[in-house]
């Protein structure tokens, strides 16, 4: 089934909360690789509807893939506030000087809900452990709480031994209120993942099953990895993404390279992969073995230079992510798009469908 753009509607809405997929595809009768998927093209401007498992029929011999192998630490961990209160504390992202940025919440049933608080204190964590809130944090810089309270803060961490086994240990997954379970940690991690230090799952990768990745590369679609770790995606209000730590491999920006001079594709497995091989590329998109943290804003003004298409999920009208669809889809497409989503009763967050835009 296909559709066309009719004009340029405002990418506005209200996301019904029946579309917010509560529960993984597997507990609804699905596989992973069972998920919806929308393809987009923007040479066209036109959609498709098909399903995850018919990636390969997209996708031509010499297309490269690029995904994200970074895997979801358990980062939500339970705290005690001022006067017993219960919170949860979600690790965020290491900083570089040690620290780490963290996120306060309330529980909310299986999830949790934002808390907005000028609150500097001391936060008891289970095992001894202990999180002392050093600042509020705002992404240019300074440590000057808003007006209406700090959401993120920079952390010192004081845990009984390293901080990933602890997790393991005392943590479990960040769940948000749309959650309907307190579904394991293995729901919120690809099978591909394996360098541990991503706070939430880098979930346009989720669909991916062996099988699929087999039949993937027996029909000669390449596949390479990068490393981004993501923070907490709560973000609120268009707030713009923070800086995160990434690692862009010798040999992915050779394959990346290889594949654009022959006119190939090159489709990043999720945003997080975009940020980090636009940070690694110059100018004219060539792409070099890079790592340390990068704040890189991919936008419709500065546009893509590494990469040709996108699988990524379904995002609130009001999320910073859509300006980096933009730059991949173009504006019009993109309307379209998320018209026919909400349509065609498409499903958002972690545990939802995926939308696969080519040139």
């Amino acid at each position: 089934m296909s559709a066309v753009l009719d004009g340029h509607p405002r990418l506005r809405f209200d996301l019904p909360a029946e579309l917010e997929a509560a529960s993984p595809p597997e507990a609804r009768g699905l596989g992973r690789e069972g998920v919806r998927m929308m393809v987009g093209r923007r040479d066209t401007r036109t959609v498709d509807h098909a399903r995850f498992r018919d990636l390969r029929r997209f996708l031509a011999p010499g297309d490269l893939l690029v995904i994200n192998t970074s895997q979801t630490m358990p980062a939500s961990l339970p705290a005690t506030g001022r006067d017993g209160e219960h919170l949860r504390l979600h690790v965020s992202t290491r900083l570089p000087n040690g620290h780490w940025l963290v996120e306060l919440r309330r529980p909310a049933g299986a999830g949790t809900e934002a808390l907005w608080e000028d609150r500097p204190e001391v936060l008891t964590l289970p095992g001894g452990g202990r999180a002392f809130l050093v600042s509020a944090f705002q992404r240019d810089g300074t440590s000057e709480p808003a007006a209406c309270g700090a959401r993120l803060w920079e952390a010192d961490l004081r845990v009984p031994g390293p901080l990933l086994p602890y997790l393991e240990g005392a943590g479990a997954p960040i769940r948000y209120r749309h959650a309907d379970h307190a579904w394991p940690i293995e729901s919120y991690r690809t099978v591909y993942g394996t360098d541990v230090g991503s706070a939430e799952m880098p979930s346009a990768g989720r669909p991916f099953t062996p099988e699929a990745i087999t039949e993937l590369v027996a029909g000669g679609v390449l596949i390479a990895p990068i490393v981004l770790h993501t923070g907490v995606s709560s973000l609120e209000e268009g707030e713009l993404p923070y800086p995160e730590w990434f690692r862009v491999p010798s040999a992915t920006a050779g394959v990346v390279n290889h594949v654009r001079r022959s006119r190939s594709r090159v489709v990043a497995v999720g945003t997080t992969v975009v940020r980090a091989l636009e940070s690694a590329s110059d100018a004219a998109g060539t792409v070099r073995e890079a790592d340390g943290w990068t704040d890189l804003v991919v936008t419709p003004e500065r546009g893509v230079r590494a990469v040709d298409g996108l699988l990524t999920g379904w995002h609130r009208s009001e999320a910073s992510h859509l300006l980096l669809l933009e730059a991949v889809a173009g504006p019009d497409l993109l309307a379209l798009a998320y018209q026919e989503a909400l349509g065609h009763r498409y499903l958002w967050h972690e545990f939802g469908d995926v939308f696969l835009i080519l040139p």
